[in-house]
């Protein structure tokens, strides 16, 4: 079992970056692929991007490639999602998610944190 908490969120300008951590507990961080998903008002909870295991492979939703990176650090068992040029589009709460594979879909991750709020004022 792995637990994670999100931090790094905040109200920041278009155009200007965020980046969000998420810190997991337990001994056995690098066995999950890990996930980032958002959710804004009334919209459900879609994908952002995920990481493998080993770090090796990345995968992004269409509108946030070349602006999102995702990273990981197994020695410190934190996740990462460096945000640039953010849109006001972009505003929602962030939630990271661990799963033994990486998927795009949030019915596949069984473990979850308790959100970040970003907010992307025009």
């Amino acid at each position: 079992q792995v637990q994670l908490v999100e931090s790094g969120g905040g109200l920041v300008q278009a155009g200007n970056s965020l980046r969000l951590s998420c810190a997991a507990s337990g001994r056995t961080f690098s066995s999950y692929a890990m996930a980032w998903f958002r959710q804004a008002p009334g919209k459900e909870r879609e994908f952002v991007a995920f990481i493998t295991r080993s770090g090796t492979m990345t995968e992004y939703r269409d509108s946030v490639k070349g602006r999102f990176t995702i990273s990981r650090d197994n020695a410190k068992n934190t996740v990462y999602l460096q945000m640039n040029s953010l849109k006001p589009e972009d505003a929602a709460v962030y939630y990271c998610a661990a799963s033994s594979s990486a998927w795009n879909t949030p019915s596949r991750y069984n473990y979850w944190g308790q959100g970040t709020q970003v907010t992307v004022s025009s």
